[in-house]
């Protein structure tokens, strides 16, 4: 008597998903014709796909369990000895034996398992569902000048997939990736057929990839609007200059308020990241105090420091 379906894969009919998975798992490492050693390894690695692609489908499952208790109606299949004898359920050929009414109504049991009856004889043919391949996310960190004139650049992934023995691996890919112009911090790029290998002919997944920009201490991004701290000397600040500033949206020209402040913020309306609906770019002003390194500028200080003389920061 051939094997069935629960033996080629070592599992009982009580057996749970989990059980049934992890048994198929193993098996696979050890037939798959990439690194199995064994002479038999691409037609038993045949066999446990189509008995775990029944098994792992609880409604092809229920079929196959029917077609067990009801041997009566498949007279001789699996039956070793005598003309046209079988090999078995396990995906290689079979033939009828006995009369045609011993069949009957079970051609369309076959036709669910994926198989055929054509011809004078029924033979199986085992087929193979193609699968879509999932679709992966990452993300990528970019300078925001790239949010205001778009960029080609070239990355290198790691990203998580599973291989043909059902293990979690880590995959690098590396790809030219085409950053658009305006992009808003989060919005993903969509790269077709990118994602996960399909399975049995089945087309591969997309890969997304998520646009972050680089915060550091003088630039951040939040949304469409940027931030972006600025420079000024004290006399900039307290005459209200007109001053020119090295901004992501190029270089701009800026006039600042009388007497303004450390913290202050500018609005430079639609100069953030330019979308359909274009952000602001925001100036935080930082006044910074120059060092005296002569005595003219300590001079400069003194005279300062006179003038100012009723002004107590610390009151």
């Amino acid at each position: 008597m051939a094997k069935n379906y629960y033996e080629e894969l070592g599992v009982s009919r009580s057996a749970t998903p989990d059980e049934i998975k992890k048994s198929y798992r193993k098996l696979a490492r050890k037939y798959h014709p990439d690194v199995s050693k064994e002479s038999d390894s691409e037609a038993k690695m045949q066999v446990i796909n189509v008995a775990y692609d029944t098994l792992s489908n609880p409604e092809k499952k229920a079929e196959y369990d029917q077609m067990l208790d009801h041997p009566q109606g498949f007279s001789g299949f699996g039956q070793s000895g005598g003309q046209g004898a079988a090999s078995g359920f396990d995906g290689a050929q079979f033939y009828r034996q006995g009369n045609a009414s011993d069949f009957q109504g079970f051609e369309d049991l076959f036709g669910r398992f994926g198989s055929g009856f054509g011809g004078g004889d029924y033979q199986y043919q085992r087929q193979k569902r193609s699968q879509r391949g999932e679709d992966q996310h990452a993300s990528i960190e970019v300078d925001v000048e790239i949010a205001y004139h778009g960029s080609t650049q070239q990355i290198t992934l790691q990203i998580p997939t599973v291989n043909a023995y059902g293990e979690p691996e880590v995959q690098r890919k590396t790809l030219q990736v085409k950053i658009p112009k305006g992009m808003k911090e989060g919005q993903q790029i969509r790269l077709t057929g990118q994602g996960q290998s399909g399975i049995n002919g089945g087309e591969n997944g997309d890969l997304y990839i998520e646009i972050q920009y680089i915060d550091t201490d003088r630039i951040r991004v939040e949304g469409a609007d940027v931030y972006a701290t600025v420079d000024v000397t004290p006399w900039e600040a307290a005459l209200g200059q007109n001053i020119q500033v090295n901004t992501p949206a190029g270089k701009l020209g800026v006039n600042l308020p009388k007497n303004a402040k450390t913290g202050q913020q500018l609005r430079l309306k639609d100069k953030g990241i330019p979308t359909k609906t274009a952000g602001n770019l925001y100036l935080v002003l930082n006044i910074v105090l120059p060092q005296a390194t002569t005595e003219e500028q300590l001079q400069a200080y003194e005279s300062f420091a006179q003038a100012f003389s009723s002004f107590t920061p610390r009151s």
